[in-house]
């Protein structure tokens, strides 16, 4: 049996989030078929297992580096590397691969994988990268002048870290295919989905649409100041119409105007039972890439989603979505899942169905044993 260690940037015990819940899927999955453990940064160094993985897997914590902006800043000129890149290659960390035996290493983020880089496994193990979303698009979508001079080396050190791996999967058929024509033959557009969960009824549902996402990512601030100027276009003529947003305010941003009808309820106790009570999900996203876990969490529960070819990215091709190319598109087609429930009924079984079949022909796991141990695409 293969052994595999995952190296992941999080906590998957205690933290929480997209990134966080793929990984743990990951790892279940990769369970099955393969001895696996995981090597995480976490506030202490320790072990424990863990219950998310059937019969328990082993976490080996180390130390997260603290954050010293001058050390980073000199560390990063001395390895012409980028800031990202030297903060999560610490001595901690690389000493515990060091004292893993195992026969391939996931990185889970292309900068989890710079301490097995500097290793003396190099060459002697398989080393797989899970890239979730590149750390150039978010530092220069969110860090200003810093961050769009600190993507330009993001982008340099993602590819470097690409080459040389063994195997390199992505959330995204394009973001695989760009690594491709940079000369990473082994990059594969990794086709995680999460596993069907009890279908919602959108029959029952009254006219409301949910908005989800946490505003301190730059993305999902601009998509909801841009759901709330185009509410009421989608609202008008609707009797009580909904609009309910979902997730953590940006923190210091200015209060926006609500229009009538528009909720912001931050955090839910019950999320599956909230969506429940949604028509839809909405996503009008500008800037998009990587892990769209929220379309995902909609698929697994059939709920219908309007969004934008950002927003839904590659996941088009898997559950066969119609996307919003434009503000009318995107007015329309909310207005649509409010006005007409039988073709939002329709919506919500036809991706429900779309992620079942995903997971009924075996495409998760075949993607994930490919990932791992190499085979076709």
């Amino acid at each position: 049996m293969t052994s595999v260690v995952f190296l992941m940037s999080k906590d998957p015990v205690v933290e929480h989030g997209g990134d966080v819940a793929l990984s743990r899927l990951f790892v279940e999955l990769a369970a099955e078929s393969h001895d696996v453990s995981v090597i995480c940064l976490a506030a202490e160094s320790g072990s424990v297992t863990a219950d998310f993985v059937p019969g328990g897997v082993e976490v080996t914590r180390v130390r997260k580096p603290a954050v010293r902006p001058l050390g980073l800043l000199a560390a990063a000129a001395r390895s012409r590397r980028s800031l990202v890149h030297v903060r999560f290659d610490g001595d901690e960390l690389f000493a515990a691969i060091e004292r893993a035996d195992a026969d391939v290493f996931v990185a889970e983020h292309s900068y989890m994988a710079e301490s097995f880089l500097r290793s003396s496994l190099v060459g002697k193990r398989r080393l797989v990268v899970n890239t979730h979303v590149s750390e150039a698009l978010v530092w220069g979508a969110s860090r200003g002048l810093l961050g769009r001079v600190e993507s330009k080396r993001l982008v340099r050190d993602e590819l470097r870290v690409a080459m040389a791996a063994d195997a390199v999967g992505t959330f995204d058929a394009d973001e695989a295919e760009q690594y491709r024509r940079n000369g990473v033959r082994g990059a594969r557009w990794f086709e995680l989905t999460l596993p069907p969960a009890d279908q919602v009824d959108v029959s029952t549902t009254p006219a409301r649409l949910v908005l989800m996402g946490t505003r301190d990512w730059p993305p999902n601030q601009e998509a909801f100041l841009r759901a709330l100027a185009l509410w009421p276009r989608i609202s008008a003529g609707v009797p009580d119409a909904e609009l309910c947003v979902i997730g953590a305010k940006k923190p210091n941003a200015p209060e926006p105007a609500y229009p009538a009808g528009v909720r912001d309820l931050g955090f839910v106790d019950d999320l599956h039972a909230f969506l429940g009570t949604c028509r839809a999900m909405v996503a009008p996203i500008t800037t998009g890439g990587g892990v769209r876990v929220k379309i995902l969490d909609a698929a697994r529960i059939g709920l219908p989603v309007v969004g934008t070819e950002a927003a839904v990215g590659s996941l088009e091709s898997i559950f066969a979505l119609d996307v919003a190319g434009d503000d009318d598109a995107f007015v329309q087609a909310c207005r649509r899942m409010l006005t007409d429930r039988a073709a939002a009924v329709s919506a919500g079984q036809a991706i429900y169905q779309a992620n079942e079949r995903h997971w009924r022909d075996g495409t998760v796991r075949a993607a994930v044993n490919a990932l791992i141990k190499g085979g076709p695409d």
